[in-house]
């Protein structure tokens, strides 16, 4: 994946939730009673998924523990890949 696509896919995830956090809790309708409680919950439920979702996509991005594979096991998959 290049470098563009990373950028591409944090703008659009960073947009989804700015979305979510920013733009639904300004349409609630004056009318409601709990609007304060609704708007609060709607701004810290985007803002931990996104922070969740940005730890998660970081984390993949540059793993601290790679695969272990032994070495007959890769003599086999060579092996058996190249039949």
């Amino acid at each position: 994946m290049g470098a563009a696509a990373k950028v591409l896919i944090w703008l659009l995830m960073t947009i989804f939730w700015a979305l979510i956090g920013i733009g639904l809790p300004i349409i609630i309708p004056e009318k409601i009673d709990n609007r304060r409680l609704i708007q609060a919950m709607l701004a810290l439920t985007a803002f931990f998924c996104y922070t969740f979702w940005l730890c998660t996509y970081l984390m993949q991005l540059n793993p601290l523990i790679a695969p272990e594979i032994k070495v007959d096991v890769a003599w086999a998959i060579v092996k058996e890949w190249q039949s």
